[in-house]
């Protein structure tokens, strides 16, 4: 028994779900549901479907190149069964699994930490924008402004000193 990985969304497709194509030069190609059926068949890209892997891969939203992804190629070579040989096998998976997860988290959080910076410029032009709607009146505008900074300012420099707190303990440590 063995799970196939569908040929366009990269999801997994298990023994007796979805759609074999056989072309005529009998290249198979194995889909996990009826869409990405349809989606072959009107020829489309999954790098340009945006709900695949691929585009997902392209556009730098999940890992593209990773040693961990070597473990998941696919094998024909037959083994002779082997009792030790297979619980070292699941061990090895499960520690590859827990490797790639990590450097998923870590590479998700990278990527999120750069959209943090967009996000807060993107907040700060909508509230200049419209300082009028939290400001009572047009007068108090500066005055509001300022205490906006001001609260920003600080929120900042409490950010700072718990990260200096948090490295300091680390180096103690």
């Amino acid at each position: 028994m063995r799970i196939e990985k569908c040929y366009f969304c990269s999801s997994p497709c298990y023994p007796g779900h979805g759609v074999l194509f056989v072309r005529n030069d009998s290249k198979q190609f194995r889909f996990c549901r009826s869409k990405c059926h349809r989606n072959f068949n009107k020829k489309r890209n999954p790098r340009k479907v945006a709900w695949t892997k691929a585009y997902r891969k392209t556009r730098g939203k999940e890992l593209a190149v990773d040693s961990t992804f070597e473990f998941e190629k696919r094998r024909n070579r037959p083994v002779k069964y082997d009792r030790d040989l297979m619980g070292k096998t699941i061990m090895a998976m499960q520690r590859v699994q827990e490797i790639k997860s990590k450097r998923e988290e870590r590479f998700h959080a990278n990527r999120m930490k750069d959209a943090k910076v967009i996000k807060k410029k993107q907040a700060r032009v909508e509230i200049e924008k419209s300082i009028e709607l939290l400001a009572p009146a047009v007068a108090k505008r500066e005055e509001v402004m300022r205490t906006v900074v001001d609260k920003a300012r600080e929120r900042i420099a409490a950010k700072k000193r718990q990260n200096r707190q948090k490295i300091k303990s680390m180096d103690e440590n």
